[in-house]
């Protein structure tokens, strides 16, 4: 088990990300980190890491329904840079959320760094001139790691940060991605469970023990059996 390794580097390339990807890291401000576990009201939770085998992806019913409730909205495609505007918004998203959350976007993806080791780029959705949302991946050669959604909450019941992800894929079978990489689950803390909404049967999770990625329906509960037996001092809950 990892409790916590963070590695800061002072560059990274498209193919060094695909690489840290593949081994269970991911992106923490200008670090980049991996673990087994999260911190949540002083106990230790467990967390698994997924991706999206893009190979493997068909889209759902309730995608299409997700991407058809939003097809009025334009939809934009830019570097990463952060602008005043998504800040406005990211204030009243956070307002929103019931959990805690950086202070800002600029927090959450740069920290007090000068600048950003990532290639990152930015997809804003607008209805009309207003922007409602806003979501941040990091690109890599042939994979990419989703990083930040916000909506505005009076669009709640368009499923916005869905639809962010939807358009995340997209990009990626556009430009000839293997993996979408969506971030970690947690046996213990249902709101991540969100992740995989897009498709169970494309999403792998990452056995570190064995260093491989396994379908998440051909291990759902046999791997978190195996990792509660072996880490009785975790909190754990069984999906």
């Amino acid at each position: 088990m990892v409790y916590y390794d963070i590695h800061r580097l002072q560059s990274l390339s498209g193919t060094q990300l695909d690489d840290y990807l593949a081994e269970g890291w991911y992106r923490m401000q200008q670090l980049i980190f991996t673990t087994d576990v999260i911190v949540k009201e002083d106990k230790l939770l467990p967390v698994f890491w997924l991706r999206l085998s893009l190979d493997k992806y068909t889209p759902t019913k309730k995608s299409t329904k997700i991407k058809a409730l939003n097809k009025k909205y334009s939809v934009e495609f830019n570097s990463g840079m952060i602008t005043e505007e998504m800040e406005e918004l990211y204030t009243l998203y956070k307002s929103s959320v019931g959990f805690e959350i950086s202070e800002s976007i600029a927090d959450n993806l740069i920290g007090d760094h000068e600048g950003s080791i990532y290639k990152t780029i930015s997809i804003s959705i607008r209805d009309e001139n207003k922007l409602i949302a806003v979501g941040f991946f990091d690109d890599g050669d042939t994979t990419m790691a989703g990083i930040l959604n916000v909506y505005d909450p009076a669009y709640a019941s368009k499923s916005l940060g869905k639809y962010l992800m939807l358009l995340k894929i997209e990009y990626a079978q556009q430009h000839k991605k293997k993996y979408y990489y969506t971030g970690y689950l947690s046996t213990a803390d249902t709101k991540f469970d969100y992740k995989l909404f897009v498709s169970k049967e494309a999403t792998e999770v990452y056995n570190r023990s064995k260093k491989e990625w396994v379908p998440w329906l051909s291990v759902e509960k046999k791997i978190l059996e195996d990792w509660i037996l072996s880490n009785p001092d975790i909190e754990n809950t069984m999906p």
